[in-house]
């Protein structure tokens, strides 16, 4: 496989059915996890023991980049907002609907599912550009295609 551009690496959030770019990002990246179970005893004879499909996966998302007020950055700074105010409050807003995303990996594939927002930042120098970032947790089962 010949080497990708970093500009081709997209995050993306569902708007009304359409995935749409979160534009101004410079950078973006992802991270899938896998958590290890120790299941080491006395019968390990001293070498460690993972169970196999004991852990939890995970992925997360992050970028940052200039704020350009686009309709998909005014669609995260909205399902922040929505999501704040719907996992806060009685047991029935505990199964509150995050957002879709999709993060797209030149040449590999794409990654798509519900994602809690769980840090959203703007900054700005006075002789600068104003900038934000984003991270994001996966909240239920992800796909890859």
């Amino acid at each position: 496989m010949a080497a990708q551009k970093g500009l081709d690496l997209l995050l993306k959030i569902n708007i009304g059915g359409t995935y749409t770019t979160v534009g101004g990002l410079r950078s973006t990246s992802i991270t899938m996890n896998e958590e290890s179970v120790d299941a080491t005893s006395k019968d390990s004879f001293g070498q460690r023991t993972l169970l196999a499909g004991g852990g939890v996966q995970s992925v997360s998302m992050s970028g940052s980049g200039i704020f350009t007020d686009s309709a998909a950055e005014v669609a995260v700074k909205a399902a922040f907002a929505a999501q704040a105010n719907t996992t806060n409050g009685s047991a029935s807003n505990q199964t509150a609907a995050f957002p879709s995303f999709q993060v797209i990996v030149p040449d590999l594939g794409t990654f798509s599912g519900s994602f809690q927002i769980t840090s959203l930042e703007y900054a700005g120098e006075y002789n600068g550009e104003a900038t934000y970032s984003i991270s994001l947790e996966s909240a239920g089962f992800t796909t890859f295609a």
